[in-house]
Formats: C-alpha cells, structure tokens, sequence
C-alpha cells in the first residue's frame, strides 16, 4: 500500500500563489509517475499536471499550462504544485496520485490509471 498526502491549500488571491506538496510512501517512489488532480464543486474530477518518474517529463492541462509548475524531489518522496497566477476557477479539491506501474503515455492524464489516491487539499480562489 502505498499513503498519499497532500498539503498546502488554502484561500489564495487572484492573482496570488500557492504550493501543494504531496509526500508518498514507498521505497520505489522514484519510478512512480506522481499526478495531480481537482474536482471543483459540481464538476468532475480533471487533470491537472503529471510528471513522470524516469527523465521527470511533465504534462499539464491546458487550463493550467504556464501557470502551473510540477516537479518532485525523490530524496523526499515528494511532488508539488506551484500554481502562480491562480484564478477563482482554479478553485477545487486537489488530489495527489501515484501511478505505481509505467503506463503508456496516451493513460498519463488518465485517474483511472493511477493506484493510491490522497485525501484531497482545498484550494479556494475567491471570484
């Protein structure tokens, strides 16, 4: 079994910025490729940013391309997400996953293709 955890969210300025992190356990945590997810209120639950495990490529929604950043630090079984620029639809729950076995690229934005899952960490963008 692998534990997620996310932390860092909060109520962030338009404008402002905000860092997630997410520690996950595991003794191979480098080969994981770490996702982050949201799912605002009424919504279903979106693709945010994944980053993979070997060469650490990332991936982000459209939405959050250019303001969003990805990245982990292995020695610390940790992944985050600095959102700069944030806006009052960035406002949602934000998941952290780990997908445990590679996948092929075309499932990387996929959260049916990611194992363990956190308990969420809101963020909240007043409008």
């Amino acid at each position: 079994q692998v534990q997620v955890v996310e932390s860092g969210g909060g109520l962030v300025r338009p404008g402002g910025s905000v860092r997630l992190s997410c520690v996950a356990s595991g003794r191979t945590f480098n080969t994981y490729t770490m996702g982050w997810f949201r799912q605002a209120p009424g919504k279903e639950r979106e693709f945010v940013a994944t980053i993979r495990s070997f060469g650490g490529h990332t991936y982000y929604a459209d939405s959050v391309k250019g303001r969003f950043t990805i990245s982990r630090d292995n020695a610390k079984n940790t992944v985050y997400l600095q959102m700069d620029q944030v806006k009052s639809e960035d406002t949602a729950v934000y998941y952290c996953a780990a997908q445990t076995n590679r996948r092929v690229l075309s499932a990387i934005r996929l959260d049916t293709s990611y194992d363990y899952w956190g308990q969420g960490t809101q963020v909240t963008v007043p409008g």
